[in-house]
């Protein structure tokens, strides 16, 4: 029966990371995708690397930092900034010859975008994991394949459809709003906007990105 436990209990650590890494393997296909294609493996494999090591390091702080009132606010503006950028760095407008992006400059963007998404997200899994840490740990380090795999196929994508790069970002801005209305220093101040207005707002952020992004799109092209 203890056997049976540990299974049902690994089973849901395993799903929680599949569940979690999206965001994660959305950040580095996005990050990644104006490399040259000779450096894109290496900037999944370290990417994926940084996300596995940060998630559990933060396992043991997580509960401590979500209690500082106004840090997962900030770490939504800072998403949201990482989500601006990736998606005003076209790369159809760079030459692949001009160095486009650097290894270190992408796996810095996906190592800051990380340690803001799993602020919040390890808390799911250790609370599932309970006090057993072999556990905890092991569950963590079987979404390393979901990531790279996962990133490697949305770059593909990516590749193909740069019009996706909207929805990766759509993606990113929704989840920084909802780590934003998990502040509790937020909570007095969105307590006049009703239940309509809470499940609203991260639409509503989501549209404010994306019509910022394509305006800036839009800026660059009538300058160039």
């Amino acid at each position: 029966m203890e056997l049976w436990g540990h299974l049902v209990v690994f089973a849901q650590i395993v799903l929680i990371n599949l569940l979690l890494s999206g965001d994660n393997a959305v950040v580095i296909a996005m990050a990644g995708r104006r490399l040259p294609p000779a450096q894109r493996r290496r900037a999944v494999w370290w990417g994926a690397a940084a996300a596995v090591l940060l998630r559990c390091a933060l396992t043991v702080l997580a509960a401590l930092l979500l209690d500082i009132p106004y840090l997962q606010t900030a770490g939504a503006v800072l998403l949201l900034v990482i989500a601006f950028k990736l998606l005003t760095d076209h790369k159809e407008e760079v030459s692949a010859g001009t160095g486009a992006s650097t290894l270190a400059g992408a796996v810095w963007t996906i190592v800051v975008a990380d340690f803001v998404m799993s602020l919040d997200n390890v808390l799911a899994v250790a609370a599932v994991a309970g006090e057993d840490t072999a556990l905890l740990l092991i569950g963590i380090a079987m979404s390393i394949p979901i990531i790279i795999w996962g990133s490697s196929f949305i770059m593909h994508l990516l590749d193909r459809y740069p019009v996706l790069l909207y929805a990766g970002g759509a993606l990113l801005a929704y989840a920084a709003c909802e780590m934003a209305l998990k502040d509790k220093g937020l909570a007095p101040l969105l307590a006049g906007l009703g239940e309509s207005g809470l499940h609203a707002l991260p639409f509503a952020t989501v549209a404010a990105l994306l019509s910022a992004a394509l305006w800036m799109k839009r800026r660059s092209r009538v300058h160039s």
